[in-house]
């Protein structure tokens, strides 16, 4: 069984394996369940892990009196340039 501390890239990664071979549909419906119910409990422990990440970026971006100080998000130059392909 795998760890459940796994990394958010791994789960990730498996997400995508798991996509792939739903849609190539050479498998059972059986196996094509037990993907599903995979990738929904990956999906769930990414989602998870992302909330925790917010939390804490919150935390961070505090002013000096305690409260919350957002700060507009400026995507370095390589992620600006991400493909529409990647961003699907």
């Amino acid at each position: 069984m795998k760890s459940k501390k796994e990394s958010f890239e791994k789960s990730m990664e498996r997400m995508e394996e798991i996509v792939r071979k739903l849609e190539e549909g050479d498998i059972s419906l059986e196996e094509s369940m037990k993907l599903y119910e995979e990738g929904v409990r990956l999906s769930r422990s990414c989602s998870q892990k992302l909330e925790e990440i917010k939390r804490k970026v919150e935390i961070l971006t505090r002013d000096a009196k305690g409260k919350p100080a957002p700060k507009p998000f400026s995507p370095s130059p390589e992620e600006s340039e991400i493909s529409d392909t990647e961003k699907l």
